[in-house]
Formats: C-alpha cells, structure tokens, sequence
C-alpha cells in the first residue's frame, strides 16, 4: 500500500449548458469520490471539492492511496461430499475447480469448511491484490461520465489519439479538449473521450495571464486558475463573488437600489462567466410606463441582466450586468449592452400600447379559436364553465358572508381571466398571463377586485405561493382548478407516479390550500357536483363521465400527504380523514384535536376499546342505536350508561360550538367506564333482547366517540 495524497481530476471542454453546470459539476465529482471509496483507493474522510466551470468539470479529493490494500478473499468451491472422498482427498472435480483459481493440490489442506446451507462446502481463501491507482481511477472516470446527467449528448469526431482520426466519434455533453489527473504532483496514466491525462489546463480564453497553465500538483489548481487564468473555478465561490459585486455595485448607485432577488438567474449567470465583473447599465425613463413585470422578464430570461428595484420595490432605469471580461475601460462593454437591452424593452412598450386599443372583452370571442383539450373543447368552451362555477361558488359564499357582489364579479372576472392570452404580451412572454390582465382589466375601467382576480385566479401556482388577494379571486381560482379537475378527470386522463402534465396534483392542492386556509363554509362533495354540473353536454354530444368519486378521494390522499409533510402522523391524519370531513377548514381544528387526544394517558385504552367496538359492531348488523334501561342487568354495563348520560350531552354541546379538542377531552372520561364494561359484561348474550340492547350502548358510544375522529385508527 503506497502513501495518501490528493487527488485532482479535471475535464476541459466547450461551453457547457448553464443550467445544467451546477448538477453536472456536483455528480462528476461525486461518483468519481464514490467510485475511489468502494475501491478502497478513499475512504470516508476524505474531502471532496466540486469544480465547474463554463469551460470545465473537476474534482479535489483528499487522502487517496496510490494503491489499495490488499484484501480477503472467499471463495466457495463445492459441497464437501463433492470436493472430497471418504478418505479426505481431493476429488477431480475440486481439483479441476482449484486449477482455475491458479491453485494446485498442495492448497487442498488449506482449504476452509463451513455450513452453506443445510450442507457443509469447502472454501477457498486467498488475497486479491489492491487497485493501482492507475486501475481504479480509470474506472471512476469511465462510471463517472457515464452517469453524468446530461440534458442532451452530442457525438463528435477525434482528430488525434484514436483509430481512425476524422472518423472515430466520442458521445459527450460537448467536445472535451484536455483531461487534468494528479495525484500531489504525480500524473495518473488514465484516458476519457480520447483524450489522455497530463498536467496541462486553460484559463480564461481573453484573459489569461498564460496559455497553457501547467499545474504544479492536485493542491495548486484553484490558485492557479485564479493567478494565472483568470478564472474562479468553484461554482459556489463564483457564485457568492457575483452576489457580493451585485451588492456593491448596487450600493454605488445609491437611494436604496437592491439587485432582483432570483436565485435561478444568479445560478445561471454564475454558469456563464469564469471572471465575473459586475457594471452598471442604464436605459430610458420612458421605458418604465410598461408595466415593470414586463421590462424584468425580458431583461431576465433574455439577457441575464439584474435589474434594480429601488426601496419601495419600483423598477429603476438601471440594471446590473454580469460581464466576463475586466477591460481597463469597461465603457464599450456598457455601451454594448444598453444598446443591446434597448430594441427588447421597446418591443415591450409596442405590445404593451397596442394591446390597451383593445379591450379585454372584446378579445374573449377569440377564445373560442385556441384549442383547450381536443376532448374538452376550446378555451372559450372552458371560460363557459369556469363561469358557470364561479357563479355557483360565489352564490354560496356571497350569501355566507351578506355580500351580494360576489357571485357577479366572480363571473365577470371568470369571462375575463383568460383574455389576456391572445395578446400581443403574453404571446411573446407566456410567463406573464394573468398579469397582463389584470392590467389591461384596470385600464378598461374594470373594479379593482376584478382585476386583482383576473392576475390570482392563477393562484397559488407552486408549493408555498400566495392565495389570491380577495374573495373574488379566491372565487375564479377555485373554479378554473376544479374544471381544469373535474375536465381531466372526466376524460380519464389523471396523473401517473412520474408525470402530470396537467398539473392535477398542484391544482388539487390549491384547492385544498383555499379551502383550509380560507376557511371557506363549503362541503367538498357538493363543490364537486356544482363543478360537474358545469359540464353538462349539449346537444348529440356525449356526457363526460363523473368523476366526483374518484376526484374526492384525489383531494384526500393530497389533502392527507400534505398534513404528513406538516409533521402529523399517519395514524392521526387517518383518524381525521377516515370520516371523510366535508368541510375541509376544520381539518386544521379536527387534526389538533386529535393531536391533543392522543396525547392524554387516556388515548390507548380508549383507541383499542374504540377499535374493538367497531369490529363488533361489524360482525352484528341487526344492531341499533337504542338502549332501553330496563334491559341493563349487569352494574358495569349501567355505570358505562350512566356515564354516557353525564359526559355525552356535554361533549356534542362542545363538538357543536366547534371546540372538538374539549370535546374529546370530555369524552376521555369514559375510559374506567368502557374498561369495566368490556372486563365484566358479555355483550353477545344468548338471551337476544340483552345482546341487542348492549349491542346499541356501544353503537350509542361509537357514534359519540367518533364525532371528531375515527380514534380506532389511533390503536397500535
């Protein structure tokens, strides 16, 4: 076994896809370590940096062995009664069997007896040399870009180093031109995508102090990158360098100015340069009567530009530019890049003036052009529906909260929700649907609920994102998610373990969000049907298939995931949702009642006593809930009525003023009563007027006990 030192392995290539360089970089380096740690070339202390860079992949790891130790090797031969005669020696077959394992008879003696089985084998044991370094790096490498995830390979032609130079191809994320390995200062002869390592690497392609940077040893890579080639090569150190000039440069321009706050944007500018270097850009004032989610978009997603909101969170005219370069004069570079942004945000005020000259309603007829679903229609078919939901939600809601505006403005919004996507704006940034509605709605006029709904009727639209702003939006977004539901759902076309391209899953969510978090006083099931009945067929078409029953039990396996994912158990969210609550805003109240329950020295006996009704109960369907006193002979029976007399009535007075934690509470009372019931009276008596009489004192008790939960899903 030779020496520990530290191991560097560096792939040179093209430009690599930036939104894919984080997750590129972090499992090349990954597998790599983990292919050195099953080889026993690393073990678990060893340190592992991740490099990457546009233009490379590298790996740093700590106390690699130049050779891996030997070690035991056990090899099961045959059975005894095979390997060996009556008198103990060797039978051919064993001894054929020892020849290709390089042994001869001479080993037979040494060989080792142990059960397999029901029967004795013979073993042979020897010692299987360690991994040259060499041996062991060369197959992580292989591994290692074979499971890199890469979005989409391309082939390419090797020149040199191959069979058939121009014809020869390699499979790679880009071409690779170099391949770094040392181990301390010590090339490792291994070879990847036709190339072969060495001790050579570039730098920046403008900036570089010299070309190519010989590295010294595995230790000097980052050191060397920075002095001699102009580039930060760790991703996150890249990353946090970029966010640190933001700041400053931020600070420079003064009055509060903060860079956009995007990770994903930061990500992948940090995918993009090697030597970043923060300016700051300006463009015309006039530009800022668009709508500033317009001018963020294209400055984002089309130039990866920051832009700067100044302390209120209002756009400013000036922006932040993520350069490559470090010229002594930057002005060219700003000068490049203003000009540059300038045609996109004037595209953006050309859409945004020419959408105004139309409203929004005049632009729903055209709705009916855009395909929605070749089996649910168009989208002027759908606004027909979510309408029609609407209308029924905010009837009800409208009449719970005396607020008779609701239901008309939740279908005139409802009408209006989809318009904005045959406008010139959305056509060219998809991303701002809903937005652009809401500010086409205002500019015609529109009541600002209205509006404000037409952008949340989208709501929440990913895991911890806002609910609409007011019971209009709350209103169409409910609406628009249970026909998006009910539609796919209808037309069998649900989510499968791995795709959802619907998203049925988030839309049932948001629906459930609402619900709870909105304390909304509407019955899930009747919701359902109000959104089926939207679909109701015209004439000589077919109806769509209801999906109500399988739709609820959809919304309560998300509803039951979510409540998990919060911290409940499994049993306690059985117990809440085994009743099926339609009222989905007392989850919350219903789950801490449980909680609280459970909690109490109580709880088991109860739960298992409560289990154990419920299998009788099954096994006795001539049963009712009736006691006659009369028929109660036994005195632990009349102490478990007497009881329920005393502690019933007061937990349903607390169960219907919604205070379900006392309420169980209340009922704990009950648990020497039912213990004592079930050790000193027989319930299945022969006498039939007896067993039906204790037969509907439990159901009585059952019933009682279940009013806030199933608790025998609480039993162990």
């Amino acid at each position: 076994m030779t020496s520990k030192n530290n191991l560097l392995v560096e792939l040179f290539v093209e430009e690599l896809p930036p939104r894919a360089l984080k997750k590129l970089g972090d499992a090349f380096a990954g597998v790599l370590r983990d292919q050195l740690v099953a080889q026993g070339l690393a073990d678990a202390g060893s340190v592992l940096t991740a490099y990457a860079s546009p233009r490379r992949l590298a790996a740093h790891l700590t106390n690699v062995l130049g050779q891996a130790a030997d070690r035991a090797v056990s090899q099961k031969l045959m059975p005894v009664t095979v390997g060996l005669d009556a008198s103990g020696n060797a039978s051919p077959a064993l001894l054929k069997r020892l020849a290709a394992l390089g042994a001869d008879a001479s080993a037979v003696p040494g060989l080792k007896r142990a059960m397999d089985g029901k029967a004795e084998a013979l073993f042979f044991e020897s010692s299987a040399r360690g991994a040259t370094l060499a041996e062991g790096l060369q197959k992580a490498l292989a591994e290692s870009i074979a499971k890199l995830p890469i979005p989409k390979v391309m082939s390419y032609q090797l020149e040199t180093g191959c069979e058939l130079p121009g014809w020869s191809s390699v499979s790679f994320v880009r071409p690779a031109h170099g391949l770094v390995a040392l181990h301390g200062d010590t090339v490792v002869p291994v070879e990847a995508l036709g190339l072969s390592a060495g001790r050579e690497t570039h730098g920046h392609r403008f900036e570089a102090q010299v070309d190519p940077i010989v590295l010294r040893d595995a230790n000097s890579y980052a050191v060397q990158l920075a002095d001699e080639g102009a580039v930060i090569a760790g991703f996150e150190a890249r990353r946090f360098e970029i966010a640190r000039q933001l700041a400053e440069a931020a600070l420079t321009v003064g009055t509060g100015s903060q860079p956009i706050d995007d990770d994903a944007l930061l990500d992948e500018v940090t995918a993009l340069v090697e030597r970043p270097n923060v300016l700051v850009c300006e463009f015309e004032r006039e530009f800022l009567d668009v709508p500033q989610e317009c001018l963020i978009l294209t400055m984002k997603a089309n130039q990866k530009y920051f832009p700067l909101l100044d302390a209120a969170g209002r756009l400013t005219h000036k922006f932040l530019v993520v350069s490559n370069i470090r010229p002594d004069d930057a002005g060219a570079v700003i000068g490049g890049n203003e000009r540059v942004v300038r045609p996109r945000l004037a595209d953006a005020k050309f859409f945004f003036d020419q959408d105004r000259k139309k409203s929004l309603a005049s632009r729903v007829e055209s709705l009916a052009k855009v395909v929605y679903h070749n089996k649910l229609g168009t989208q002027g078919e759908r606004v027909q529906r979510v309408m029609r939901i609407a209308h029924a939600i905010g009837e009800q809601l409208g009449a719970a909260s005396h607020d008779s505006t609701l239901a008309p403005h939740a279908v005139q919004a409802a009408q209006l929700a989809k318009a904005d996507l045959v406008t010139d704006m959305v056509g060219e940034f998809p991303e701002l649907q809903g937005t652009m509605g809401r500010y086409y709605a205002l500019h015609d006029g529109l009541e600002p609920a209205v509006a404000d709904a037409v952008e949340d009727h989208y709501k929440p639209r990913f895991a911890g994102d806002e609910l609409p702003r007011n019971p209009v939006g709350i209103v169409v977004a409910l609406a628009d998610k249970l026909e998006t539901l009910v539609g796919m759902f209808g037309i069998g076309n649900l989510p499968t373990g791995d795709r959802d391209p619907f998203a049925l899953r988030r839309h049932a969510l948001g629906v459930i969000r609402m619900l709870i978090e909105r304390q909304l006083p509407i019955e899930l099931r009747a919701l359902l049907g109000q959104a089926f009945a939207a679909f109701a067929p015209k004439a000589g078409e077919a109806a769509l298939a209801d999906p109500t029953e399988a739709l609820e039990a959809f919304l309560y396996d998300r509803l039951a995931g979510s409540l998990r994912e919060q911290g409940a158990s499994a049993q306690e969210v059985d117990a809440v949702l085994a009743p099926q609550p339609q009222r989905l805003g007392e989850v919350p109240k219903l789950l801490a009642a449980v909680r609280a329950f459970a909690a109490l020295p109580e709880a088991p006996a109860l739960a298992a006593a409560n289990k154990r009704i419920g299998n009788i109960l099954k096994k006795s369907p001539e049963a009712d809930a009736h006691v006659s006193e009369l028929l109660l002979q036994e005195p632990a029976e009349k102490a478990l009525h007497a009881a329920m007399q005393k502690v019933v009535p007061v937990a349903n007075a607390q169960f219907d003023a919604g205070d379900y934690t006392a309420s169980l509470q209340t009922l704990a009372a009950l648990r020497e009563p039912v213990d004592a019931f079930f050790d000193g009276v027989m319930v299945n008596a022969e006498q039939s007027d007896l067993r039906l009489n204790r037969l509907g004192l439990l159901m009585l008790l059952h019933a009682a006990m279940n009013r806030v939960a199933q608790l025998e899903r609480l039993a162990t």
